[in-house]
């Protein structure tokens, strides 16, 4: 009975971390860039009541199937999954610096600490210096291109992240005022979530492959466009149900033993 309870715990344990994680995915629908997290679990450690192979008791016999019992549910990991939204057009406003990624890699922001954050949300702003920033006014990487609304008549990003601008008095435009690059990981569920659409990168996901958009395996850029949230919220609706039953059995489970357990003691008495 000990061993019953025990189990049913790790499963409701296990239901209220999948729970969680559904929860932040759902609270997160309308977040720029987000991507949702998938829960991954493992069975626990079994006990091993007769290896499979064992003698019976009639000799020269072995059993085809042993006995194991095991001992519940564990959480293995929460992932995320980089899997690519929907780009939403925004304002044709000549300044508007709204960017999506299509395809693969990440935006490079400069941290207060001087470390390189990395971001798939770009919505971001122009600020008093005429630089690129993101909301939280952390610069982009290869946006300090100094806009001046006195002699600009509009910016232009390319697909390849080439920045330009219109002239006043000039009907064209002059290219190769500014360069942004993407970064991608071979392990992109391995970066640190740090809150604010933001990822630091870690030893899990390895070094950041820098190069220009549209080269090396990367997505383009397209501007006046944001990329809404990958969550889908029929398929964590479907998920959160499950979650909610798979809790409810686990406290059935532990009511069940527990009756069983007191019809022990009953007995003793």
């Amino acid at each position: 009975m000990i061993r019953a309870l025990w189990t049913s715990a790790t499963g409701m344990q296990a239901a209220q971390v999948g729970i969680d994680v559904i929860s932040n995915n759902l609270a997160n629908v309308n977040t720029t860039g987000f991507k949702h997290s998938r829960t991954n679990f493992q069975d626990c450690l079994y006990a091993n009541m007769r290896p499979a192979g064992s003698q019976t008791s009639d000799a020269g016999t072995t059993v085809p199937v042993g006995v194991q019992l095991g001992h519940g549910v564990r959480v293995a990991s929460v992932s995320k999954e980089f899997s690519q939204g929907s780009a939403i057009p925004t304002s044709e406003d000549p300044f508007n610096v709204d960017m999506a990624i299509t395809g693969a890699g990440f935006f490079q922001v400069e941290l207060p600490s001087g470390e390189i954050g990395y971001t798939r949300d770009g919505n971001f702003h122009v600020n008093d210096q005429g630089n690129i920033v993101t909301s939280d006014g952390y610069p982009l990487v290869g946006g300090q291109v100094g806009i001046d609304i006195t002699n600009h008549t509009r910016i232009s990003i390319e697909k390849d992240g080439n920045i330009g601008f219109g002239i006043k008095d000039n009907p064209g435009f002059i290219k190769d005022q500014g360069q942004i690059q993407l970064a991608n990981f071979v392990n992109p569920p391995g970066l640190t979530a740090i809150g604010g659409n933001l990822f630091v990168e870690s030893s899990a996901s390895g070094t950041p492959i820098i190069a220009n958009p549209t080269q090396d395996g990367l997505g383009g850029i397209k501007q006046h466009c944001l990329e809404q949230s990958n969550v889908n919220m029929v398929t964590e609706m479907v998920d959160m149900i499950t979650t909610q039953r798979a809790y409810e059995i686990g406290t059935k489970s532990i009511q069940t033993a527990d009756s069983m357990l007191g019809m022990v003691i009953q007995l003793k008495r």
